[in-house]
């Protein structure tokens, strides 16, 4: 009984050492720009969201989980061929599962699509806007880029404009997570 648990308590204690050891300080960052919060379904969360998209000068970073919806892939289209630089991040089991899946739309039209392999759920939802600007603009929130995101379920976005520090602290996340995926091909 006791070398039990003397056992567990050396599996406890150990875990916790690698809990603590993988602990990392995030530095906080003044409250800087605008913020909007929207919640689906009563916000049109997805004219927000092209919106902003359209508003683009620069660059389009986007993490999907799931990426079903022909307007946001659409805007994506458009700010592409008008010479932003866009570039999608999409969970790959979710991509084998929705045939809905506007990947392969987006890689048709010349946008640099990767797939996330590295985790059981590449679940992030996220927009970020010419992150090199002043007028950096990120999205984040529960709102998967899905028409039953909008129309069927109870989501939630934040749109943080006019805040270059967060929008490149998403930008070496998107980047990060890029370099553990894999190009989309068709």
């Amino acid at each position: 009984m006791k070398l039990r648990f003397c056992r567990l308590l050396i599996c406890v204690c150990s875990a916790l050492a690698v809990a603590q050891v993988e602990a990392v300080e995030v530095e906080s960052m003044p409250a800087q720009g605008s913020l909007q919060a929207a919640f689906a379904p009563w916000d049109n969360i997805e004219n927000l969201i092209a919106d902003v998209i359209d508003g683009a000068n620069r660059q389009v970073l986007v993490q999907a989980y799931l990426l079903t919806s022909k307007r946001i892939a659409e805007t994506l289209i458009v700010a592409h061929r008008r010479g932003v630089e866009v570039k999608v991040l999409v969970d790959a089991e979710q991509l084998v599962k929705a045939e809905s899946s506007r990947a392969p739309d987006l890689h048709a039209a010349g946008i640099a699509v990767w797939l996330e392999t590295a985790y059981q759920n590449a679940h992030n939802k996220i927009i970020v806007v010419d992150a090199a600007a002043p007028d950096a603009t990120v999205i984040t929130g529960s709102y998967n880029f899905t028409w039953t995101a909008q129309h069927k379920n109870a989501e939630n976005i934040l749109i943080a404009r006019k805040n270059p520090a967060l929008a490149a602290r998403y930008a070496e996340n998107w980047e990060r997570h890029r370099q553990q995926s894999i190009p989309y091909k068709k």
